[in-house]
């Protein structure tokens, strides 16, 4: 039985029941995002697709099941061409760079990723009940990079925020890989907030303490209330109220109202709610600030944040404190706030590896960022090592 693939231009083009054969290679990196109605909705609410730069290419691996040749989808990588390099948090504006000044076009570019979307997981479900192994997959793959790159008319091929076993095995191939840095909060058995806090130095706890209670009390007279609401307290006026706060942190910062649609936040409401957390901070009633988060069994996820008020502490408030006492209390094991931020490692989060892996298909440019990739991995190293000796927590004796 022959592996092939094909480029899958919608997820639409995947049938439910094909979808259900296909699942994730290891549980514990799986995550919300990896999901048909995750990247469904990212796709019909115009979020990807049309003018954003971003368009579904994805890889769909098939199977010749009997002697008529008929396919069988046993293997799909989610995948977007790219003409530009926003929306990744992988950067690579350099290398672009370097292909313009030698007038060789680097975009478009194909993404194994999430949009959007920095958090580690797998890049490729597969049918468990195939004959062909995760294993043989990956490799069928790998084989035929160039030519997916040629059909798509692609440069170079980039597999974004993998799993540290994913990465590897790639690596010991033909993709290149790079080291970044994430800050994560791990769940050690804690009871409440206030063990967790136990771990702290003194000092620490009341820092952490003095914050909280500033974020909350913007004046003698007005005091912040915060809600944290899921599933069907996840109203369309809540999501409403969400979206505004998002649109306008956006605009004060970029200029531009967002990557993500309304009508995307619209379809995660109605289709997501039991894996989506929403932290509300009111003011006398009215919404000012929210925070968006995704949840499984295992993890929490921090995604979107806004507000439509300053107010001193309060993003730390809803966007980490909130979502590390929603972890205690569901009793996931890690919570990931997002991408970048040394501030959120005096706050308990640690720094933590992130995989993603490259293939250029130029060889000059491929040897280049290979070397690149090797210098940038000493200070990569070194930035963890830095974050880890400043951590709040108390020193325990060997």
């Amino acid at each position: 039985m022959a592996l092939s693939w094909q480029p899958i231009l919608s997820v639409d083009d995947i049938t439910q029941q094909q979808w259900r054969q296909l699942s994730d290679d290891n549980p514990d990196y799986s995550s919300p995002f990896l999901s048909y109605v995750f990247l469904k909705g990212l796709e019909m609410s115009g979020s990807v697709d049309g003018k954003t730069g971003w368009h579904s290419y994805h890889i769909g691996i098939f199977d010749s099941v009997d002697e008529n040749q008929i396919e069988r989808l046993i293997g799909f990588i989610p995948c977007y061409l790219k003409t530009h390099s926003y929306g990744e948090y992988v950067f690579d504006h350099a290398w672009a760079n370097a292909y313009q000044h030698h007038q060789v076009p680097y975009y478009p570019k194909l993404v194994a990723c999430i949009p959007f979307t920095p958090v580690t997981g797998s890049r490729m479900l597969v049918d468990a009940s195939s004959s062909h192994s995760f294993e043989e997959i990956t490799l069928f793959v790998l084989a035929s990079a160039d030519n997916i790159l040629e059909q798509a008319r692609a440069s170079s091929l980039h597999y974004l925020f993998l799993p540290k076993y994913q990465s590897d095995r790639l690596a010991e191939d033909k993709l290149l890989q790079r080291l970044s840095v994430q800050f994560v909060w791990q769940n050690k058995g804690y009871q409440d907030f206030d063990a967790f806090m136990q771990q702290m130095t003194s000092r620490k706890r009341r820092s952490i303490r003095k914050e909280r209670a500033g974020a909350l009390a913007i004046s003698e007279l007005e005091t912040v209330i915060i809600k944290r609401l899921t599933g069907d307290l996840l109203t369309k006026e809540v999501l409403a109220d969400f979206y505004l706060c998002y649109q306008q942190t956006y605009l004060k910062r970029s200029g531009h109202a967002g990557y993500l649609t309304k009508a995307f936040f619209d379809y995660l409401q109605t289709h997501m709610r039991d894996n989506m957390l929403i932290v509300m901070a009111y003011n006398s009633g009215t919404c000012i600030a929210a925070a968006l988060f995704f949840y499984n069994d295992e993890q929490l996820f921090g995604r979107y944040w806004g507000a439509l008020q300053d107010v001193s502490g309060l993003h730390f408030e809803c966007c980490y404190y909130q979502g590390i006492e929603f972890a205690i209390e569901k009793q996931l094991r890690q919570f990931n706030p997002g991408t970048q931020g040394e501030h959120k490692i005096l706050r308990g989060f640690e720094p933590t590896f992130c995989y993603s892996n490259h293939y250029l298909q130029h060889p000059d440019f491929q040897a280049a960022v290979d070397d690149f990739l090797q210098r940038e991995k000493i200070g990569v190293q070194q930035y963890k090592l830095q974050g880890e000796s400043v951590l709040p927590f108390k020193q325990v004796e060997k």
